[in-house]
């Protein structure tokens, strides 16, 4: 692994701490999370406990009050698990979801909530893509109508990860009924139990196994007012900005896994013998392995920028979105290779790299398809 230029030797002490984690309590554990369909909430604690659910949080909450790009750090290697759906519900729980509560939460929300989310005893999740709504969140239907000191929601989510078994839900509706497209959005803080809201069903899934995904659905869910989150009809553009977050995060998750699937590779291939000789012995294969290495190191390096770009405030939509499409495309054609160079065993339940196959396939639609994000680059062009 090279380095960036954006490393700190602090950067090396928190992945070590994260390897180590991923080695005593994720490795050994996660094919039975995988057929429970769900990892258990003490795992979650477990991480709170070690201060990594709350990287970038204010320490008066117990954040560490760190930058973006020792987030990614963690990030990255919380991704050299070879279980997608642990990596995913822990970084939607600190990057995609309770950001919002962070940045838009009042005193008396953040008070009531933040540390109890950055300890891991509230799971959180967010809930903004509908049946018929996904990257373009202007067409989300879910409604909530002020009635007296209360918010009542009607509504279907759909693909919420995190959704069985959250605890606090981040809820996108439309709040101004004659507004058109991203107008008249709002954003609320939903908890579990309340009435009105149930987990329609939780949905299975070709991979993240170990990560709950569910429909969510409201009928006449009555919130207290106090639980708008942020100004009304002001969400879609808190939407829009938690998603250049959320990319990243999808990004780290790819080049993390496109490193674990190349480390898997590498040894495979220098042990496994066939005709006469080692794999890697073959040209072809040290060859396509070598290519796949350098361009995992390039959108590395981007994704490092990128996270830069935020700590500096800079408007990033353009790398932002170019890195989610190559990093999601990326992942796909790494594993695939990866798990070609393993030959039958590749195929096989037991093997890693076939888990990650699987997981890795959503890398290139979930959080903005390959396809949205290059038109977002597109848009921006700079030649």
């Amino acid at each position: 692994m090279a380095p960036t230029i954006y490393d700190r030797p602090e950067h090396d002490d928190l992945r070590a701490t994260v390897a180590r984690f991923l080695a005593e309590e994720v490795e050994p554990h996660g094919e039975a999370w995988e057929e429970q369909g769900y990892v258990p909430r003490g795992v979650i604690r477990k991480l709170g406990a070690l201060g990594l659910l709350g990287i970038t949080y204010p320490p008066e909450y117990g954040g560490a009050g760190a930058d973006n790009v020792t987030s990614i750090a963690f990030q990255e290697a919380l991704a050299r698990s070879t279980f997608g759906g642990f990596v995913v519900t822990v970084l939607v729980h600190t990057d995609m979801a309770s950001p919002h509560l962070v940045r838009a939460g009042s005193k008396a929300q953040l008070e009531t909530y933040l540390r109890r989310v950055i300890a891991g005893e509230l799971v959180t999740a967010v809930a903004v893509t509908e049946p018929d709504a996904g990257s373009d969140v202007a067409a989300i239907r879910t409604r909530a109508r002020r009635d007296g000191d209360s918010w009542v929601l009607n509504g279907t989510k759909m693909f919420i990860t995190n959704g069985v078994h959250g605890d606090l839900y981040f809820v996108a509706a439309r709040t101004a009924s004659d507004a058109k497209g991203s107008r008249g959005i709002s954003m609320f803080l939903v908890e579990k139990g309340t009435p009105g809201f149930r987990v329609g069903r939780a949905l299975k899934k070709q991979g993240w196994l170990s990560s709950d995904t569910a429909e969510l659905v409201f009928e006449d869910c009555r919130i207290p007012a106090a639980n708008l989150l942020g100004e009304e009809n002001q969400g879609f553009y808190a939407i829009m900005r938690n998603f250049q977050t959320e990319r990243i995060a999808v990004g780290a998750v790819a080049v993390g896994h496109c490193r674990t699937a190349l480390k898997l590779a590498l040894d495979w291939t220098m042990n496994r013998k066939a005709f006469g000789a080692t794999l890697f012995d073959k040209q072809a294969i040290r060859q396509r392995l070598a290519m796949l290495d350098a361009k995992v190191e390039a959108a590395r390096q981007l994704l490092y920028h990128c996270a830069w770009l935020a700590d500096q405030g800079r408007d990033a939509v353009r790398e932002v979105s170019g890195l989610k499409a190559l990093s999601g495309e990326l992942a796909n054609e790494v594993m695939y290779t990866c798990q070609q160079f393993h030959g039958g065993m590749g195929y096989m339940r037991e093997s890693p790299i076939e888990r990650l196959v699987r997981d890795a396939r959503v890398l290139s639609i979930g959080g903005g398809a390959t396809e949205v994000m290059l038109e977002e680059v597109a848009k921006r062009f700079e030649v």
